[in-house]
Order: structure tokens, then sequence, then C-alpha cells
């Protein structure tokens, strides 16, 4: 028997597909993936802030390639990673948990596959200037477009 389900051919797999911005979250889950050409850390990060997103979950890569490495020690920074195993080059996965920070998440397509990137980071306690800056300019676009 045939079933129509209007919309089933454009749900995603992927939850956080609609997803992007700025966004507070607390690190839920850190697994790291060893690859030859390119290692990476796999997080799961839930939503604090904004209101309407809290309780999502957001999953996404941070290569431990020696290019990457500074991206990987910018999030380490801004989310509150203890500073003496940081200062080892040591990462405990157990030591993630928990960790809250600011994360800018955008989307890239590549080959028809659609990416997440975890973008900029900034501590936590700069949630509430960045929200309001972003709150802000996206007031005076919308200005901007009302004209």
């Amino acid at each position: 028997m045939k079933r129509l389900i209007p919309g089933l051919h454009g749900a995603t797999l992927n939850g956080d597909a609609d997803l992007e911005g700025l966004f507070l979250v607390r690190v839920e889950r850190a697994f790291y993936r060893w690859h030859p050409q390119k290692p990476f850390f796999t997080l799961f990060l839930s939503v604090l802030q904004p209101k309407e997103y809290a309780g999502r979950t957001i999953s996404g890569r941070l290569y431990s390639t020696p290019r990457a490495l500074w991206k990987l020690s910018w999030f380490l920074r801004d989310f509150g990673y203890d500073t003496d195993l940081l200062g080892r080059d040591e990462v405990d996965e157990r030591a993630l948990r928990g960790l809250r920070g600011v994360v800018r998440i955008s989307h890239t397509v590549l080959s028809g596959r659609r990416f997440l990137n975890l973008e900029r980071f900034a501590p936590a306690a700069d949630w509430e200037e960045l929200s309001t800056t972003l709150v802000g300019a996206t007031d005076r676009q919308e200005a901007a477009h009302d004209l």
C-alpha cells in the first residue's frame, strides 16, 4: 500500500539544519575520532540561548590537524577549558563536558551535501553583549529594508 506523506521529500536527517547564527551552548559530549588525514573531535552542544532554540542539540566537528589546531585551541580557551591540561597539550573528553560558551554556526554545501560549520567562539560571559549587538544589527538591517 502506498501512502502520501506531504513534506517527506524535504525533511532533513540533521535536526540542526535550520540553526544558523549565534548561540550560547553547553558541551554535552565530546569524542575524539582518529582519521589518517584528518583527526577530529565530534562535539554535541546543547543550546541554552536564545530561548526559542533552548534544548536543541547541535553536532559538529573540530579538526585536530596541524593546520586546524588554532581553531581547536580557540574553542578550548573561550569555553574555559582547564589551562593546566591545555598547557600540557592534553584534551580530556570528560573535562569538556559541561563547558559553556558562545558559538557562531553556519552551513556550507559541498558536492550536494550540507555541512555545519562551527565558525567562531566567545566566552559565555560575552553572551549578553554579543546577543544585544546582534539584535541591534538585525533591527538596523530590517529598518533599512523598510525604506
